[in-house]
Parts: structure tokens; sequence; C-alpha cells
């Protein structure tokens, strides 16, 4: 996330917040997130990572630590939530369908 702050100088001074990714996420979201804030491929942070996973193992901890210590994105909607609010919506408004039906029948 990116806020544009103004000083008193009347400046704009840019503002990132480390968030993880639920849209560009593989387990947690947290290379997502990083490769966010740092605007790159996420396939190279997710590289890196294997790399320090294999070079010693330090690289499970540092992303189990990351995975508690970071946030998600509070304004980022996953496409699979995405696709399930949806999903309700349709049943909803095909149930409510239903029950107009049924009241016009019985009248």
């Amino acid at each position: 996330m990116i806020a544009l702050i103004t000083n008193e100088g009347g400046k704009s001074i840019v503002k990132k917040k480390l968030y993880r990714s639920e849209k560009d996420s593989m387990i947690a979201g947290v290379c997502g997130g990083i490769a966010e804030y740092f605007d790159v491929d996420p396939t190279l942070i997710r590289l890196l990572t294997v790399l320090f996973v294999f070079l010693g193992g330090a690289g499970v901890a540092v992303y189990v630590i990351a995975w508690i210590v970071i946030p998600k994105n509070p304004e980022e909607v996953s496409d699979d939530k995405l696709d399930k609010r949806e999903e309700s919506k349709k049943k909803i408004k095909k149930g409510a369908e239903e029950v107009v039906e049924e009241v016009k029948e019985r009248k």
C-alpha cells in the first residue's frame, strides 16, 4: 500500500506499507507482499526464499516469522474470495426469486 502524505512544506512524501498479498499468494502471501513492496517480480523473491531454505534452513524460520509479523493487506481481496462472494450473491438472488414466485403463486 502506498500513501501520499503532504508535509508542512507542501511536498508530497510517498509512504509504503508492507503487507502480505492475497492476490499473489502461494502459501501465505509473504513473498508476494515483499515483491509488491519492492516493486519486483514475485518469482524472484520466491526463488531467493527457496535458496535461503536450502542454504542452511534459515529461510523457513524467517518465512514463518514474516508470516506472523506482516499483516494481510486490508484493501486487497483475493480472486477466490471474490468468486465465492459472487457465487453467494447468485444463490441469494436465486433464493429471493424463488420466494417471490411462491408468493405470486399463492395469491
